[in-house]
């Protein structure tokens, strides 16, 4: 069974950096397109960057020349490396991958900006 896995989550003071990472697991044979989202309380879930498996990027203006998004094909992970953070990137952060035909989810990592 395929699973994603988050970490990397925690608290950070404003203009601070973390970096996440979501590693796939399972037997997959190949990962396709992997992608970050955050959703913060209230709001509606935010695409922020999506990486190709050949490492084409695009990213949400929001988030443009402050994230950046990578990924080791050879261990099914997908990475966000996140810089100069503001309270307003507080939020859920969850990935997912497409293998084959079907698009599978993590459960979330838990990232406050807050001094």
């Amino acid at each position: 069974q395929v699973r994603l896995v988050e970490s990397g989550g925690g608290l950070v003071q404003p203009g601070g950096s973390l970096r996440l990472s979501c590693a796939a697991s399972g037997g997959i044979l190949r990962v396709g397109n992997m992608a970050w989202y955050r959703q913060a309380p209230g709001k509606q879930r935010e695409l922020l960057a999506t990486i190709t498996r050949g490492g084409s990027t695009i990213y949400a203006d929001s988030v443009k020349g402050r994230f950046t998004i990578s990924r080791d094909n050879a261990k099914d992970t997908v990475y966000l490396q996140m810089n100069s953070l503001k309270p307003e990137d507080t939020a859920v952060y969850s990935c997912n991958a497409k293998i084959l035909t079907t698009t599978y989810w993590g459960q979330g990592t838990q990232v406050t900006v807050s001094s």
